[in-house]
């Protein structure tokens, strides 16, 4: 069955094959509107509307080719189909060139034209929904901006960076690798009210101990072998400000004992150093293992855990969140079109269950990747297999629950979050169908 959101407006002045036509599309499931000319149907057409257009070449009035440059400077998008005599083929591939969609020639067969109209309808669909997502990204402001996604999950992750913006609380971020640590450690620095002040980051993941150090806090000229001139640490650098220090549960022991002594005073001594400097800012750690089970492993200073593990913010993978896939690959995508001054194609139907499908080992950082690579034409037919290995296919369970979710939620995305109509489109008893939203942790407002 086509979508049911897409209406084929079809304008044929033969009353006999306009009556056929219209019986086999909507007997595959088209709601047609029929005209003998255009000038009635013209007044059917908006930009950005639902609809196929279908429309016989040679018409008493304006003609199909007058209609078709009509339609194509209205909504360049808008398919429209040309039907045409044998003598008219070759005014049909002009049309085609000039932005029509297809033709079809007299005679032709029922299954052929509907074959037709719906690939037709898919494209429409997919233009519109493309459209949608460009305009939801371009109308969001402040934090949802930047924490892009419509899942409970990520509602639920808004708030409480929100929340713990307007404080000065030392904060946690859990994660795994390409969740976005960083993102939401900046965005509570740009939330809060220390936004004037400078963020500054640190990867402590490698760092020898002696760089860690002079890294942290800093060093006085000629503390050591190579310091030929003072240097200030990126704790005095973040003063006012938000420092942030990633991957924190690879901090060498040593560096651990100073950073604690750090956050409890408020002052650091730089190396080579016996003057106390005083600092005043806000750190945000982030790691993507437990640090309290690396404290009672002995692998994590204990005092510093409870020292730093004021608040903590948990990020959701990308395979919990599933349905704000679209969204972000839409985003990635047209970030990267800007980027490398280079136009895409939205993705196939193939290609988008392909997206909704994968388990996403390296979360939003990989989804970025392919992005970029199908912007740059590199993805081909498979988005997600190319530069990659696969990994391990998820158990029968959760790839059922993994095709629900991504069905249930692109339904309730087309539909605008209208869970009736989502319901009645994928032939669910309602009852049936909240209880499924209730279980897969889906919201209805969060798709409107």
């Amino acid at each position: 069955m086509a979508e049911p959101s897409i209406r084929v407006l079809f304008v044929e002045d033969d009353e006999d094959v306009r009556i056929g036509c219209r019986q086999a599309l909507e007997l595959a499931g088209f709601e047609v509107e029929a005209f003998a000319r255009v000038e009635p149907a013209r007044a059917r057409v908006a930009p950005g509307m639902p609809a196929v257009v279908l429309c016989d070449v040679r018409l008493p009035g304006a003609s199909g080719l007058e209609w078709q440059r009509e339609l194509h400077a209205l909504d360049p998008e808008l398919p429209v189909i040309l039907i045409t005599g044998h003598g008219d083929i070759a005014m049909a591939v002009q049309a085609m060139q000039e932005g029509a969609y297809d033709f079809i020639g007299k005679p032709f067969a029922s299954d052929h034209l509907v074959s037709v109209v719906r690939r037709a309808a898919d494209k429409r669909r997919l233009a519109l929904q493309v459209r949608s997502l460009r305009e939801q990204l371009e109308h969001r402001q402040g934090i949802e901006a930047t924490l892009i996604g419509r899942s409970a999950a990520m509602e639920r992750l808004r708030q409480r960076v929100l929340a713990l913006a307007a404080t000065s609380a030392d904060v946690v971020i859990y994660g795994e690798t390409g969740t976005g640590k960083e993102l939401v450690a900046r965005c509570l620095h740009d939330h809060g009210p220390r936004r004037r002040a400078h963020f500054v980051a640190l990867n402590c993941g490698g760092l020898p101990e002696h760089l860690a150090e002079t890294e942290l806090f800093g060093h006085e000229a000629g503390a050591f072998t190579g310091a030929q001139r003072t240097r200030v640490g990126k704790f005095e650098h973040a003063d006012g400000g938000t420092l942030f220090l990633d991957e924190i549960e690879s901090m060498p022991m040593a560096v651990q004992v100073k950073l604690l002594r750090a956050l409890q005073e408020r002052s650091i001594e730089r190396i080579g150093s016996n003057k106390p400097i005083a600092v005043d800012c806000r750190v945000v750690a982030a790691s993507k293992e437990d640090l309290k089970a690396l404290a009672e492993q002995q692998k994590f200073r204990a005092d510093l855990y409870y020292r730093i593990g004021v608040a903590f913010i948990e990020l959701p993978p990308l395979r919990e969140r599933r349905e704000d896939i679209p969204l972000l690959f839409e985003h990635f995508s047209l970030a990267a079109q800007q980027r490398f001054q280079q136009s895409a194609p939205p993705p196939s139907h193939a290609q988008t269950a392909a997206l909704m499908a994968h388990t996403w080992p390296g979360n939003v950082r990989e989804l970025r990747n392919v992005a970029e690579r199908h912007v740059l034409g590199l993805a081909g037919d498979d988005l997600v297999a190319a530069g990659q290995p696969a990994g391990p296919p998820p158990n029968l369970p959760a790839q059922l629950e993994q095709v629900e979710r991504a069905l249930i939620a692109d339904a309730l995305r087309r539909l605008q979050g209208d869970a009736a109509a989502a319901a009645l489109a994928l032939g669910v008893p309602k009852q049936t169908f909240y209880d499924k939203l209730k279980r897969l942790g889906l919201r209805p407002e969060n798709f409107r």
